[in-house]
């Protein structure tokens, strides 16, 4: 029962970060806290790379894992792959589901560093 609950909170969390991780910069409460999240995605994405391979998450590892403890088995290596399926019902590849990453977060982290820089701007303009 608490693999199931678990189950269910990490499709969930981990889908509400996905879409936080592309949207969060639009607002502007909530653009540090943005800007934090999606560099912390990116760097797991590249500085576990030499351990787990390049886009590595571990929200995706630990929610296989609790997957596997429910015995479900052929779990996709991308978990983009696994939301298209359960959410929209239809298949991508692996690989489509990286490059539709990459190029959905490449814009989300330069429009937040963008954003931030020029929030930050305005309030140290606005101190002097």
């Amino acid at each position: 029962m608490l693999y199931s609950f678990l189950d269910l909170a990490f499709l969930v969390g981990h889908s509400a970060l996905i879409t936080f991780n592309l949207f969060g910069w639009i607002w502007q409460k909530t653009r540090r806290l943005h800007l934090l999240s999606i560099l912390l995605t990116a760097a797991s994405w590249v500085a576990l790379a030499p351990w787990f391979g390049l886009g590595y998450c571990p929200c995706t590892d630990w929610h296989w894992q609790i997957k596997e403890a429910l015995g479900q088995t052929d779990l996709p290596n991308n978990y983009l792959t696994y939301l298209f399926d359960i959410w929209f019902g239809f298949e991508i590849t692996d690989a489509t589901a990286e490059r539709l990453a990459y190029l959905c977060l490449t814009p989300a982290l330069v429009a937040s560093l963008s954003l931030n820089l020029r929030d930050y701007r305005k309030r140290t303009e606005n101190s002097d």
